[in-house]
């Protein structure tokens, strides 16, 4: 049995987070969040909204975020393999446009916690599904993001692992969303 475990990322506020994980002969049992644990761990996250993606090999999901309701994100896989980044784009930040990967599997049940004011984005490197559970709830006027291939942010994304971009599979809306220089010229 494995109880929880906090590790703070070097972008403040964010986490890696090990769930509560218990195996015996009739499976598995995973609690990925505890609002009174994670009080204990000094972080302040209610849950208000949950939801899952379900992603084919390729699919890209670009730098998301909700300007003006900020929506905090515990994010898992919890099937397949995805390429998951986070970007801080909080314009005050020491660490404002830096940006961390990681590499979550449905094999490995990881959590991570993206505060708000970071955007976040990941490719699927196998048929995945992808639970959110989110801090604030879905604010449409708000919903936004930078390109996966900002200059600026300059994010090595794997494609190697998909095949190439010939394999990418990607929304037009995120091929046509803002560049990092636009972004700080709307926050200031």
């Amino acid at each position: 049995m494995q109880k929880f475990k906090f590790q703070e990322l070097d972008l403040k506020g964010a986490y890696k987070i090990w769930p509560f994980h218990n195996v015996d002969e009739r499976g598995e049992f995973i609690k990925d969040y505890n609002i009174e644990t994670f009080s204990d761990n000094g972080i302040d996250y209610e849950l208000k909204e949950t939801f899952y993606t379900i992603n084919k090999k390729g699919a890209l999901r670009a730098i998301h975020f909700q300007l003006g309701k900020p929506q905090p994100k515990l994010m898992r896989c919890i099937s397949g393999r995805v390429f998951y980044i986070m970007v801080d784009l909080r314009p005050k930040s020491e660490t404002f446009g830096k940006w961390r990967s990681f590499d979550l599997t449905g094999a490995e049940p990881l959590s991570i916690l993206a505060p708000d004011g970071f955007g976040q984005g990941y490719l699927a490197l196998e048929d995945s599904i992808m639970s959110y559970k989110a801090a604030e709830v879905f604010y449409g006027l708000g919903d936004s993001g930078i390109m996966y291939n900002d200059i600026e942010i300059g994010i090595k994304w794997p494609f190697e692992l998909i095949g190439g971009t010939d394999n990418l599979i990607i929304s037009d809306k995120d091929l046509n969303l803002m560049s990092l220089a636009e972004y700080k010229e709307l926050v200031g």
